[in-house]
């Protein structure tokens, strides 16, 4: 009888002592403050003006062309993304390839300006003719047609939401031979935006 009674107030001081403990530990006094915020990224979006008109000739072909031609075509440098940018290079490549493009001389010379209001177009197709009605700018001198990573400069493009209207202007110098005679080079503009330095934000 005494051992039962042992163990049935030893079974009652055990819950007893259990609930002191737990009444001890939610009788703690606590604070809590708290605060969010979220983080979105930038986007970093270089597009060129819809095909088919003059924000963007870029796909209209020449044929027939002489010592001495020019080949004019416009295009829309567009910022579509909401971060600006550092720089703006052109890389230019020969998918289809000739002397056209791989005579650095006598091959195909490029120039790129820049019209602060958009190209007053003539002419018909291909023979395109551009005048400006604002002021203009220099955003590539005069160099071989192929290149890498060239850069672009007075460009407005490098600010987000800005279009640029830019004029590329192809010449096939004077010096070219009767070697040049009856080819074809196909050659591809890349335009690559790189996102602006580093900040605090």
């Amino acid at each position: 009888m005494r051992n039962r009674t042992k163990i049935l107030i030893s079974a009652v001081l055990v819950v007893v002592a259990a609930a002191l403990i737990a009444f001890g530990a939610y009788a703690t006094f606590t604070s809590t403050a708290t605060a969010s915020h979220s983080v979105t990224t930038g986007t970093v979006v270089i597009a060129l003006g819809a095909t088919g008109g003059s924000t963007n000739r870029l796909n209209v072909d020449a044929t027939a062309v002489a010592p001495g031609d020019t080949i004019q075509r416009s295009v829309d440098l567009i910022n579509q993304g909401s971060l600006d940018l550092a720089s703006i290079t052109l890389t230019t490549s020969a998918t289809t390839s000739s002397v056209l493009d791989t005579d650095a001389t006598n091959g195909l010379q490029l120039v790129i300006e820049r019209c602060s209001v958009a190209w007053t177009e003539s002419g018909s197709s291909p023979a395109f003719t551009y005048t400006c009605g604002g002021s203009t700018s220099s955003v590539l001198a005069s160099r071989p047609v192929i290149g890498s990573n060239l850069a672009l400069s007075n460009l407005g493009a490098l600010t987000a939401g800005v279009t640029d209207h830019l004029r590329l202007t192809l010449t096939l110098p004077t010096t070219a031979d009767n070697s040049f005679q009856n080819k074809t080079s196909t050659v591809q503009y890349s335009f690559t935006g790189t996102q602006r330095a580093a900040t605090s934000r």
